[in-house]
């Protein structure tokens, strides 16, 4: 077991290395690079298993989080010709998940039989 946790760490650590160089695309204030970098290999886990446990109460989460890695894709694609504003991307993502935890909510779940 130490030895999966020790490859999951080197992992993430190898992941927050190479995401360096395009944050520095982006500012070149060495704080924010670190603080970004160390916040994202916090974070991610956390969130992770935020939405592990969640899902299992709202039942279209899991494709509401594969909408919004589509639109992420999507956005990425385009982004070479079509600029979206952050505060729009931020709507959509924001919307994406709302509705899909509100279909959750309001469409009963089918009993098996």
């Amino acid at each position: 077991m130490f030895a999966a946790l020790i490859v999951v760490e080197s992992t993430d650590l190898v992941f927050a290395v190479d995401s360096i160089p395009a944050v520095l695309a982006i500012s070149t204030d060495k704080l924010i690079v670190y603080t970004s970098n160390v916040f994202a290999v916090v974070g991610l886990r956390s969130l992770y298993f935020l939405l592990a446990y969640i899902s299992d109460y709202f039942r279209y989460l899991k494709k509401g989080v594969s909408v919004v890695l589509l639109y992420v894709g999507i956005k990425m694609i385009i982004s070479s010709f079509y600029h979206i504003q952050p505060i729009k991307s931020l709507i959509v993502v924001i919307s994406i998940l709302t509705a899909s935890i509100l279909l959750s909510i309001i469409i009963p779940k089918k009993e098996q039989k």
